[in-house]
């Protein structure tokens, strides 16, 4: 499964709420890991524990995305990379359009 490339860690890691140690504890799971085991399972859709050893603990991915959700550092690596693209010139704005398939379905069939 691919990887985050250099150049896309280094868009990203700007992004991502740094550990606070003014109240002491060890060090937190490597971003950069948990980042490419969140990746993993999304491309994947496979559950959680079925995560390789290599990305470190599911859990940790699994929080790590919970709390990246909450404050809102998703939307923000995503608006991020927008900007990137659109100056590369690699969005046609013109051709782009909403995909509405998390909408919910109706119950039956319509005829």
């Amino acid at each position: 499964m691919r990887k985050l490339s250099d150049r896309q860690w280094k868009v990203i890691e700007p992004l991502l709420p740094r550990q606070d140690y003014s109240r002491g504890g060890r060090p937190r799971a490597d971003d950069r890991k948990v980042m490419d085991g969140i990746l993993w399972i999304l491309r994947t859709g496979a559950q959680w524990d079925e995560l390789p050893v290599k990305y470190g603990p599911a859990m940790t991915c699994w929080r790590r995305l919970k709390r990246w959700q909450k404050e809102g550092i998703w939307k923000k690596i995503w608006k991020e990379l927008l900007v990137m693209l659109e100056k590369e010139e690699k969005i046609e704005w013109e051709v782009t359009y909403l995909d509405g398939t998390f909408s919910p379905a109706k119950k039956g069939v319509q005829k």
